[in-house]
């Protein structure tokens, strides 16, 4: 991976406390894994950034690399990544979700 798409992929990821790459916008998902995920963080009340990863081939095969996970969506919160719908679904139904996305708020 190149250093200056290193870059552009932490500053997408910086653009919000919580950042969700998905396929789609939050408004129009593109496949049912992101709607799942939109439909959680929604419930949760907290305001998160996204960004359609379909619309940008080149980030997102740096994002699979730059992350080590080969799957959309990829939720981030404080720049770190928190996994995909699957993870995010469980933490959900543990409880473990909300607590995490209000943390340092």
């Amino acid at each position: 991976m190149t250093e200056e798409l290193r870059k552009r992929i932490t500053d997408t990821i910086a653009r919000g406390r919580v950042m969700l790459f998905m396929k789609g916008n939050p408004a129009m998902p593109q496949c049912g894994f992101s709607a799942a995920v939109v439909g959680i963080l929604k419930q949760t009340g907290v305001s998160f950034e996204s960004y359609n990863i379909l619309a940008d081939q080149e980030l997102r095969e740096g994002l699979k690399e730059y992350s080590s996970w080969p799957t959309f969506p990829q939720l981030y919160v404080d720049g770190k990544l928190v996994g995909g719908a699957d993870i995010v679904r469980d933490l959900h139904q543990k409880g473990e979700l909300a607590p995490l996305l209000t943390s340092g708020t």
